[in-house]
């Protein structure tokens, strides 16, 4: 096999380019095994050096079934690379094995793709090949025995991938088509009220707490007195709770109601929210 073949096969299996491959060539002595193991090494310090970038742009992905749902984000420098194949292909066989590892990622990065390789060493060949900062984010699985996942991609890329992900999950015994319309309404609803928590007193402390600093910092100047600018102070963080609690949001496809109230004229006795996710690109 000649010089020029065996660079044309090294950039079949790596994806590197003519450069990278035939100095790789040389350097192995023609030796096709060593020298992937050079790319693979450059590969290494090609992806170290981008780490620093920012990365905000990429798709996230939704695989599995009613039962067990799971979201993973997968991001990287620019909307051109959200849309390259190579990279779609990459994060479709990645959101099926991040289902498979109920989203553990020090498992996922373990797990072996369809080229024999790990999810890892195929994660440095990406950034390698693509010339970007590529970093596996958030990731979430939901799975309750007792409860149906509903699920909605807004601005969807590809299949399954798109901007934003979210996952509800319903318990009822109820399996109405009228249950399964207010999942698919309730899944649209949070991707576009963003709720941060289901109740009120299940929002974070820390989100809660650095609300109330603003607002403090806001009325301290107010020249307002101090007991009125305290009932103003609770008034607005009564206010945040109940625009960010989803039971108490304002029901997007009917904003007079709130979506508790949805809830209760459906009047199946035991159907719950047991628990969603929200996953934006970048966020």
């Amino acid at each position: 096999m000649s010089d020029i073949e065996k660079v044309k096969k090294l950039r079949d299996a790596t994806g590197a380019g003519f450069k990278d491959c035939n100095s790789a060539i040389k350097e192995s002595g023609g030796n096709l095994d060593k020298a992937i193991e050079i790319l693979r090494v450059k590969g290494i310090s090609k992806a170290s050096k981008k780490m620093s970038r920012d990365a905000k742009e990429g798709v996230v992905a939704i695989s599995g079934d009613e039962k067990k749902t799971s979201i993973i984000e997968v991001n990287c420098e620019t909307d051109f690379v959200a849309k390259n194949d190579d990279f779609i292909n990459f994060v479709k066989e990645l959101s099926d094995l991040n289902n498979q590892n109920d989203s553990n990622i020090e498992d996922l990065k373990k797990e072996k793709m369809k080229n024999g390789e790990t999810v890892e060493n195929n994660l440095i060949a990406l950034i390698a090949k693509i010339g970007e900062k590529i970093t596996i984010g958030k990731t979430i699985t939901i799975s309750n025995s007792s409860s149906i996942n509903y699920q909605y991609l807004h601005t969807v890329v590809k299949d399954n991938l798109a901007k934003i992900a979210v996952i509800v999950s319903l318990e009822t015994k109820d399996n109405s088509d009228t249950v399964k319309t207010f999942g698919k309404q309730l899944s649209m609803h949070i991707a576009a009220s963003n709720p941060l928590a289901l109740e009120s007193n299940q929002i974070d402390k820390a989100i809660i707490d650095k609300e109330q600093e603003l607002v403090t910092e806001e009325l301290k100047n107010s020249g307002k007195p101090e007991d009125i600018a305290k009932k103003i102070s609770l008034g607005k963080m009564n206010k945040f709770k109940e625009e960010n609690s989803l039971l108490t949001q304002a029901w997007v496809m009917e904003p007079k109601k709130k979506v508790q109230d949805v809830l209760k004229e459906l009047a199946i006795n035991d159907l719950k929210i047991k628990e969603f996710s929200r996953i934006k690109i970048g966020e």
